[in-house]
């Protein structure tokens, strides 16, 4: 048993109906969570809409004593994400945790995918995703207190083939989280993201034959936390795959500094400025952006160079 809970907090999942999203309102509504779970009921390519899946998960979960209403609008419009805010106002008064979880794919090689498909993806993902937060984080403010879960992938910080949109939408999840936690700092508002592995319905077309149990109630535990009151963390990047747990980051090496460049003086430099013996990294809610500017700028004030 654990000692978090969620009695009286208000969760709203984005694709909350199936999949990961499903593992993760069943654990926190079974911690006394309320939900608005939001699900369009869309096809794995976002195709078609079906309100089927979240009237299901609604009524299986109040067959379990767990309170949930559900939203059936696309967080593909800003209409849509405005809607999916006002349905969880509505319906409980507040929005205390949002987990951004609604996700579709398409694939194609980079060079044959079309713009329809590119687009159909970021939609989603990326501007899905911003136009859930935008009202969601207004009325946290309003609150003094909010938790943010955004959902972004390894195939946004590595990628695979033939996942062009995917890998752009996922990546630009870190700009967001980052936005959300400086400016939520002093409005009680944190922000994280969740680089889930697990296999559900998108992993379909994909040889899962070799991969170890690796099943969205081993990621749900870490959504989990993010989306508690107790979370100590925000701006930060935590992995969930096949029961392990990690912390993701952006890094710099120390790199070098000449008071002049020249093509030629970049290839011969080229080693010293991947050397990753020494690293430098920064946080976002940490005045990540000054201290990386403040350290560069010494460098060039005192003249460091290659060894010093």
């Amino acid at each position: 048993m654990t000692g978090r809970r969620f009695d009286g907090r208000v969760v709203v999942v984005t694709g909350g109906a199936r999949g990961l999203g499903r593992a993760y309102t069943e654990l926190v509504g079974s911690l006394g969570a309320s939900l608005l779970i939001n699900d369009n009921g869309s096809a794995l390519g976002g195709d078609g809409s079906d309100c089927g899946p979240a009237e299901q998960a609604v009524a299986e979960l109040g067959a379990a004593g767990i309170e949930a209403v559900a939203s059936t609008d696309s967080v593909a419009t800003p209409e849509g994400g405005r809607a999916i805010v006002e349905a969880a106002l509505d319906a409980y008064g507040r929005i205390d945790a949002l987990i951004c979880n609604a996700g579709n794919n398409r694939f194609a090689a980079l060079d044959e995918t079309s713009y329809e498909d590119f687009r159909a993806v970021l939609d989603v993902h990326m501007l899905g995703a911003f136009h859930v937060v935008r009202p969601a984080f207004a009325a946290m403010a309003r609150a003094g207190y909010g938790r943010v879960v955004l959902t972004g992938s390894i195939g946004g910080l590595y990628t695979m083939p033939n996942t062009v949109n995917y890998a752009m939408s996922k990546s630009a999840m870190i700009g967001l989280n980052n936005a959300i936690a400086v400016e939520g700092a002093d409005r009680g508002i944190k922000s994280n993201v969740i680089l889930p592995g697990a296999v559900t319905r998108m992993a379909e077309g994909l040889d899962t034959s070799q991969y170890p149990p690796m099943g969205p109630e081993l990621v749900a535990p870490m959504v989990g936390w993010l989306a508690h009151e107790s979370c100590s963390v925000s701006g930060e990047l935590y992995v969930a795959v096949a029961g392990r747990m990690a912390r993701a980051f952006v890094t710099e090496t120390r790199g070098i500094y000449r008071p002049e460049w020249s093509i030629d003086a970049v290839g011969e430099s080229i080693d010293a400025i991947r050397d990753e013996s020494e690293r430098w990294t920064f946080h976002p809610c940490e005045n990540g952006f000054g201290e990386h500017l403040a350290r560069s700028f010494a460098m060039a004030g005192t003249g460091a160079g290659e060894g010093g």
